[in-house]
């Protein structure tokens, strides 16, 4: 039992890595994907359940994290088309991110990859965009993920520097 969340999240990234295989917003696509969100919240919520968190299975689960957000990006932002301020938005979300892992890295000498409720209320609502674009304008969506990620990019900073 011990070691499942950390199965959970190595089967999180091979599944991330399969997802490059269908077709988009195909219902394969659509299959991978929800896994991929699923083992995301159960990894976690099982380590915490049982006690058997670990700063291996914090990582573990970052870098699986970071595999399906990459590759779901590679598969799905070509297929949109999206405001020029959205990726402008993207770059400054990005700089902040970046600045937060530098300071966290050098006032701690460790990366610090922060697991508070801002990233994971982005985090699902990211997840859940590409469901929702299929019935909801995808300006509307488009304007609640940047405002969304920028204030948990803004928090993550604060939390790292101690202020939250």
């Amino acid at each position: 039992m011990k070691n499942i969340p950390n199965y959970i999240s190595i089967s999180r990234i091979i599944m991330s890595i399969a997802l490059l295989i269908p077709k988009t917003f195909s219902i394969t696509f659509y299959i991978i994907y929800i896994y991929c969100g699923l083992s995301d919240m159960l990894d976690g919520f099982l380590a915490r359940k049982y006690k058997i968190t670990s700063q291996f299975g914090a990582k573990i689960d970052s870098i699986a994290d970071i595999v399906f957000v990459l590759i779901s990006v590679v598969k799905i932002l070509p297929l949109l088309n999206l405001s020029k301020g959205v990726y402008v938005c993207g770059i400054i979300i990005i700089m902040i991110k970046i600045c937060n892992i530098i300071f966290g890295y050098a006032h701690d000498k460790k990366m610090i990859l922060p697991h508070n409720i801002p990233n994971k209320i982005t985090g699902f609502c990211l997840f859940i965009s590409p469901l929702l674009i299929q019935f909801v304008d995808i300006i509307i969506v488009e304007f609640l993920i940047c405002i969304l990620a920028t204030f948990s990019a803004v928090y993550e900073g604060l939390y790292i520097r101690g202020k939250v």
